[in-house]
């Protein structure tokens, strides 16, 4: 295997709100808040950190090695899972827990809030790479799920010699400052939002600059924004990743890991930072366009097309036919 994906496997019940939330939180009776909101639609979605990435690295012509616990109820999940052709072999399931749920609550400004039900993914600090047989990784990417587990591959993944990516996403609040110090450093990749970025600063006292030190390619996203890429050199390459233009925003629940697996997938040909950024920037955008993280579908014909439209022509692009590993 050359591509070993973790983190969380989910199912996710996204829900919307017509309104605003910020039109109901009262700041000076924030000690007093209990809120409720109806919403107007609910739908459950396949999802998790690990299968969103694998999902948009797949579409791209990838073969990622999932590794991550689920449970009792994963059935029909594993078996559209391998209908697709992910391998399921590493995905192991606790059968007395059910498989993690994430429910989010979108208004009508795009913002969120969340709840997430751990459940079998609290189990995966049980198993490591060595003892699921994935000690031959080329690249592991640490996708955010149990928070043990994630600085337990980090220590793993160095002791063996592995290059990870370390993608701390919704646990970066689980992590003091002395564990970001100790497990972001040295990694191969470190993928954040502009505002995780500012929590790690935040806990390690680092600066931006003492940031992209410590890790070999920082992947900062900024929304609408685009996306900046730092490298670790003394040539302190940065390159800026313009977003892409989407048709329609559904739902912005797993765009980010839909970027992460169009970045990975672009570099598992070597292309260039820059035009991984941008296929990571147009993959984003097709998962942003659907309900659910994994409901997106292309042919590579027309994400290149896309991808010309987007940001001019790239015959690199055709790389992306390769299906070696």
């Amino acid at each position: 295997m050359s591509f070993v994906i973790t983190g969380s496997v989910a199912y996710d019940y996204l829900m919307r709100y017509p309104g605003r939330f910020r039109d109901h939180i009262l700041p000076d009776q924030l000690e007093n808040i209990t809120l409720s909101f109806l919403v107007d639609s609910m739908q459950r979605q396949r999802g998790g950190v690990a299968t969103n990435v694998a999902y948009t690295y797949k579409l791209l012509n990838g073969n990622p090695t999932l590794f991550a616990t689920v449970g009792q109820d994963f059935g029909d999940y594993r078996r559209w899972l391998e209908e697709i052709g992910i391998d399921t072999t590493h995905l192991v399931e606790i059968s007395n827990e059910f498989t993690a749920s994430f429910f989010c609550n979108t208004d009508s400004d795009g913002r969120q809030i969340s709840s997430f039900y751990s459940g079998a993914m609290l189990r995966a600090s049980d198993y490591t790479l060595t003892s699921q047989g994935l000690n031959s990784a080329k690249l592991v990417l640490i996708g955010a799920g149990d928070p043990i587990a994630m600085l337990n591959q980090a220590a793993e993944c160095k002791a063996l010699g592995i290059p990870f990516a370390f993608d701390p996403s919704w646990q970066v609040a689980r992590f003091n400052g002395e564990e970001m110090i100790k497990h972001f450093d040295g990694a191969a990749y470190l993928f954040c939002n502009d505002y995780e970025a500012a929590i790690i600063q935040n806990k390690t006292g680092w600066s931006l600059d003492a940031l992209k030190q410590r890790v070999g390619i920082l992947v900062v996203t900024h929304s609408e924004r685009g996306s900046m890429i730092y490298t670790d050199s003394g040539r302190g390459a940065i390159y800026e990743i313009p977003a892409a233009k989407p048709q329609q925003v559904v739902n912005p629940t797993g765009a980010g890991d839909a970027y992460r697996g169009g970045f990975f997938a672009a570099r598992r040909v070597a292309l260039p930072l820059e035009v991984c950024g941008r296929v990571g920037a147009l993959a984003a955008v097709y998962s942003l366009e659907h309900a659910g993280p994994i409901d997106h579908q292309f042919t590579l014909t027309e994400f290149g097309t896309r991808y010309e439209a987007n940001f001019g022509p790239e015959p690199r692009l055709a790389q992306l036919n390769r299906t070696d590993e």
